[in-house]
């Protein structure tokens, strides 16, 4: 029988239905008002650790830890809700989940954060993460946390994963025209950056919360500061991309002469 221990990367986001207005800040570019905006679990974080948790159900012994970097106070209120989904273990590091970061220094502190992990086995380890994300956008950090950890099996845009009787790793990923690729990995250790998934959000359980909160709400309390170095990275401006509305007014056309330029312009 297949025992895992499934690391989970993954940060926090502004909300996606508020309005995001970049702006130039003190110490370089940021969003106006983030700290007063709601945030939420990054979504396609969100997939892997639903993934990751569904994983640990079926093999006994298998574990979830679910490693963030952010600001803590944004933590504690996204970890309230994050934590009557599923069961997992926190590690928090406190430092910024802005878009705006180096995702170089982003995922060294990150495989820091991971190398940290008492009881950790690397032989059983499956580190999870987002394929993309809603903040960096950058597809590259879960591939560079992998590489620092020294684990080299890596699958990108995954949404299915299944364990063969003998621990064994089938997983589909994502390419293009609506088709997968599946390969085959003997097992553990590897890197798998989720895309969607099979499954839906879990609903809130209040016993599951509480059974977290335990763990969550010291770990917050010793959430160490994240160095994040002196990156090279800089940003000549930031702005809202440009609307852009080409309108023709005719005069007296007719029903079949609009739904005509209609069709053509669909077909165009």
């Amino acid at each position: 029988m297949s025992e895992f221990h499934i690391v989970v990367c993954g940060s926090i986001v502004p909300d996606p239905l508020q309005t995001l207005e970049p702006m130039q800040g003190p110490t370089g570019p940021a969003l106006k008002n983030e700290m007063m905006l709601p945030a939420v679990l990054d979504p396609w974080a969100g997939h892997a650790l639903f993934e990751a948790a569904e994983l640990a159900k079926k093999y006994a012994g298998s574990k979830v830890w679910l490693v963030t970097l952010g600001p803590k106070a944004k933590l504690q209120q996204v970890m309230m809700n994050v934590a009557q989904k599923v069961p997992f273990e926190v590690v928090c590091v406190d430092g910024p989940a802005s878009g705006f970061d180096d995702s170089f220094e982003v995922a060294r502190v990150l495989s820091e954060a991971v190398e940290g992990i008492d009881g950790l086995d690397k032989g059983k380890l499956l580190l999870f993460g987002g394929w993309q994300s809603a903040s960096r956008g950058s597809g590259a950090v879960m591939q560079m946390v992998g590489e620092r950890l020294g684990v080299t099996e890596q699958f990108q845009g995954v949404d299915k994963l299944v364990v063969g009787d003998d621990g064994s790793l089938e997983v589909l990923e994502r390419v293009e025209g609506g088709a997968w690729q599946a390969s085959v990995c003997e097992g553990a250790p590897a890197v798998f950056g989720w895309a969607t998934g099979e499954l839906p959000e879990p609903p809130n359980n209040p016993q599951v919360g509480m059974q977290n909160m335990r763990l969550i709400m010291p770990a917050l309390q010793q959430a160490k500061p994240a160095d994040m170095g002196s990156s090279s990275l800089s940003f000549a401006s930031v702005e809202l991309p440009a609307q852009r509305r080409e309108t023709r007014i005719v005069k007296d056309a007719s029903v079949e002469d609009i739904a005509r330029e209609i069709v053509e312009w669909v077909q165009s």
